[in-house]
């Protein structure tokens, strides 16, 4: 898909998107609403194809896009905790490069005993591990902070996570081939975009669990996933999580780049401590949690019982607890927890709801494993006060509870207004 097509699509027009109804029908696999018989067991159906796609039935509206490098995740589509890949959220920093997998090369130096540079056939040759993983934008929700309207869903506003299974190779596994200086704290990941996106991360973090992806839910790492290897660190915010890596230098200090100084720095402005500061490496997600049924722009069918359904997650490690409120806040309830229930992965709740046909006001409240419970919008603005910056009002690790208002009517909009 050249640049220009790029920019007219989000998560992604469909399930089985105009990009992929688009694709298949010129493979003369797909049949459109009219052509279906009545009775499918009397016509045979469509012959298989080189590469599968949803069904044609199978729509979503375009997400709201800010700028030509942002899409959002339709997470009130969503069954499970698995994102498809083709609908996995996108942030660029100056669109995908693209990137020959025969001539990709990673090199790791610095204050390091051996230099080395891998090709990607060199990183496969070391044992594979496999993650399943969240990864979220730090601005994700951070429009619904500052500026929340009413007509918003869960797309719009907080669509910018996604959760995959992950392929590749642990970066602790590399640096025992570099040896590392004793002295060595921080690692600069630098990523082969336009904008050569760069940031200076924990050495102990790269010991623990990062790692190099090359796959991603059963395939090879989609390109806007950052094709043909990425670093992916469990928990820490998206930005970090470097895309296109093409090199690691080891120091002894942060490298103060661009996307750590003027960006990806959490401005505070707390209403009684005077003067603004801004926070550093603030890498790790807290604990969240998010109705994606019933929540904005979808409608309750009519008062009896319904599940409300929806996701939990946290970078501080696995969720603890889901409660939900159909009362404002006012009572909480423990929501199921389905099984799996992993660390650092989205996790689904749900929760049965015998409504009443009155006006209601839904919400969730997560606890992860740390003990963090998932705070209010006020509880975070008294923290940090109301932080407008340049792009509209904007706000970091926006974690707040996010309520929805259900009408008489059915019909869900934003509680917070």
């Amino acid at each position: 898909m050249d640049s220009e097509r790029r920019r007219l699509f989000t998560r992604r027009e469909a399930l089985a998107g105009a990009a992929g109804v688009a694709a298949a029908a010129a493979l003369g696999k797909l049949v459109s609403a009219q052509q279906v018989p009545e009775d499918t067991t009397k016509v045979p159906g469509v012959p298989t194809s080189a590469y599968g796609w949803p069904s044609s039935f199978e729509r979503l509206a375009r997400a709201p896009v800010s700028t030509p490098f942002t899409s959002f995740t339709p997470l009130q589509h969503l069954n499970g905790i698995i994102t498809p890949s083709g609908l996995h959220f996108e942030r660029h920093h100056n669109g995908v490069p693209q990137v020959d997998p025969a001539r990709y090369k990673l090199l790791v130096h610095g204050m390091v005993a051996k230099p080395m540079v891998f090709t990607l056939g060199d990183l496969k040759r070391y044992p594979a591990f496999s993650r399943i993983q969240f990864v979220e934008c730090s601005g994700n929700s951070g429009s619904g902070l500052v500026n929340p309207v009413a007509t918003v869903t869960a797309q719009s506003v907080h669509g910018l996570t996604s959760t995959s299974e992950w392929v590749g190779v642990l970066v602790s596994t590399i640096l025992r081939e570099v040896k590392p200086d004793r002295n060595a704290s921080w690692a600069l990941c630098e990523s082969m975009d336009a904008a050569v996106m760069t940031r200076s991360i924990p050495m102990e973090k790269m010991w623990e669990d990062a790692m190099l992806a090359y796959g991603q839910n059963g395939e090879a790492v989609r390109p806007e996933q950052g094709y043909p290897a990425r670093l992916l660190l469990p928990g820490y915010e998206g930005n970090a999580n470097v895309k296109w890596v093409r090199r690691i230098k080891i120091g002894d200090k942060p490298f103060e780049t661009r996307e750590e100084t003027s960006k990806y720095s959490d401005p505070v402005c707390p209403p009684d401590e005077g003067e603004c500061y801004s926070r550093q490496f603030t890498f790790l997600m807290d604990c969240k949690s998010l109705i994606t049924w019933p929540s904005g722009g979808q409608t309750v069918p009519s008062a009896g019982i319904w599940e409300i359904h929806g996701l939990a997650w946290s970078g501080r490690g696995h969720i603890q607890l889901v409660e939900v409120s159909v009362d404002g806040g006012n009572n909480w309830h423990p929501a199921k927890l389905e099984q799996p229930v992993l660390p650092l992965c989205h996790t689904r709740f749900r929760y049965l709801w015998k409504w009443d046909g009155r006006e209601a006001l839904i919400m969730s409240r997560a606890t992860d494993s740390s003990g963090a419970v998932q705070p209010t919008r006020q509880q975070l603005i008294d923290l940090r006060g109301l932080v407008r910056g340049p792009d509209l009002g904007f706000a970091y690790h926006a974690n707040y509870i996010q309520p929805w208002r259900v009408a008489a009517d059915g019909k869900v909009t934003n509680g917070l207004v």
